[in-house]
């Protein structure tokens, strides 16, 4: 498994496991044993999900986890594979069959291995424009995706209880509903300490969820 996947993988359980006072033991062994397949992409998402479908405690991380799968094969699996791999009709159909599955922080990944290779401070700003492309006409999915983020960007400048306060006004249909808080609480401190982690959490709708995401966030860029 890729370090920094690694480090999210292991402090996305362990804040969940806490927070819902329970162990994460059995399904980090179960999970790391399919990242760490010897095999098809699928065959992975297929032990991913086995091991999820055994620990429904941890229902909630299954599609962040899928996430975390990609970018691992992304770094992990696709450079033993023929050059051309991901541009492949195997490939395609595989993204054909998995549309509907994980989360917008598979772009967070790519966008912070990017700012690693290229030695940039991480920042909303920079995120939406220069890696999602909001403003280009052509990328017009990525700003509905993104409308709320983009309309509230000066909350980095703000406290978690101001972005927990916006992240509620979030509908249920919206994508980002369940990322909003911990991703611009992301943007705002990339290296909380651990009162502000306090303070994050006392003011999250879902601290089981935000903590684990958050801390994935954060240790996929350490």
């Amino acid at each position: 498994m890729d370090a920094k996947v690694k480090k999210a993988f292991d402090a996305g359980l362990i804040a969940y496991a806490e927070a819902e006072n329970t162990s994460h033991v059995e399904l980090s062994s179960s999970l790391e044993k399919a990242f760490n397949l010897d095999a098809s992409f699928m065959e992975k998402v297929a032990a991913l999900d086995a091991a999820f479908d055994d620990h429904q405690r941890f229902e909630e991380l299954r599609e962040v986890f899928f996430d975390l799968l990609m970018v691992n094969f992304f770094v992990e699996d696709v450079q033993k594979l023929e050059e051309d791999y991901l541009e492949s009709p195997e490939w395609e159909a595989i993204e054909e069959d998995t549309i509907d599955r994980g989360t917008e922080l598979l772009n967070i990944f790519l966008y912070l291995r990017e700012c690693a290779d290229d030695d940039i401070e991480p920042s909303l700003e920079d995120y939406l424009k220069e890696f999602l492309l909001v403003e280009e006409d052509e990328f017009q999915d990525e700003y509905a995706i993104y409308e709320k983020v983009i309309a509230n960007q000066i909350l980095v400048e703000s406290s978690f209880e101001e972005i927990a306060k916006v992240a509620s006004t979030l509908s249920h249909q919206d994508e980002l509903k369940e990322l909003f808080y911990p991703m611009v609480s992301f943007f705002t401190d990339q290296s909380p300490s651990a009162q502000q982690l306090g303070e994050f959490k006392a003011h999250a709708a879902n601290p089981s969820l935000d903590s684990a995401i958050y801390q994935i966030i954060i240790n996929f860029n350490k």
